[in-house]
């Protein structure tokens, strides 16, 4: 006896920047209908809509589709900060799996972090390019320290992520809650001329935006 189809489903809702939530499979998964996904112990699970309480449409890999919610929430691990965790450690590829799903390149972690600050400071230039070629990352957010990820790739001493950040637009005169600046936290003398000069050229270029004080009536 053949299963009657379920009732097809409108057009999950585009779910709103940084809310993915991220899972990892304890157990295997078998769809039952041809809409459901398939999937094995270790997968990481991109949940994209829960708008029915019952089956929520996640992707694994390239592919998306549905699965019993009270598995989610039974038979997985939650992945908090995904892309923070992937910035840290360099790994690459799941940072772009975590984009392509749309996870937040902007998130904040419990520390106030973006994974902007965890690639600079890991030193991971090829975290840091990813990051970077997101249009809407954000290179001068301040965690709870104050530090900028400008800060934390010059406090470690990576030369070519502050290049990397200043050409972006990384601002060098930002102060932390120290009131240090990127400048004050390095040790290395490339580092702090190329900061120095950051500072400068931002000085000079408010002087001639604005002029002098001394010319005004």
């Amino acid at each position: 006896m053949s299963t009657a189809p379920r009732p097809s489903r409108p057009p999950p809702p585009i779910p709103k920047p940084g809310q993915v939530k991220v899972v990892r499979a304890l157990y295997r998964y078998d769809a039952q209908q041809t809409d459901e996904l398939t999937f094995d112990e270790g997968d990481m699970l991109y949940i994209l809509d829960m708008t029915d309480p019952d089956w929520w449409k996640a992707k694994c890999g390239n592919v998306a589709g549905l699965i019993p919610s009270n598995y989610v929430e039974e038979n997985t691990e939650s992945i908090d900060h995904p892309l923070h965790e992937a910035a840290k450690r360099g790994n690459t590829d799941f940072m772009r799996e975590c984009i392509n799903n749309r996870v937040s390149v902007n998130g904040l972690d419990k520390a106030g972090s973006t994974p902007l600050h965890w690639a600079s400071h890991g030193g991971h230039v090829k975290a840091l390019e990813i990051l970077l070629a997101v249009p809407n990352c954000q290179v001068n957010v301040q965690n709870k320290l104050g530090d900028t990820p400008l800060h934390s790739a010059a406090w470690r001493n990576h030369e070519q992520c502050v290049k990397m950040l200043l050409d972006k637009g990384a601002q060098a005169n930002i102060k932390n809650n120290d009131g240090k600046l990127p400048v004050d936290l390095t040790k290395d003398p490339a580092i702090a001329a190329a900061l120095r000069e950051a500072v400068g050229s931002r000085s000079s270029r408010y002087t001639e935006d604005y002029g002098d004080e001394d010319d005004s009536d």
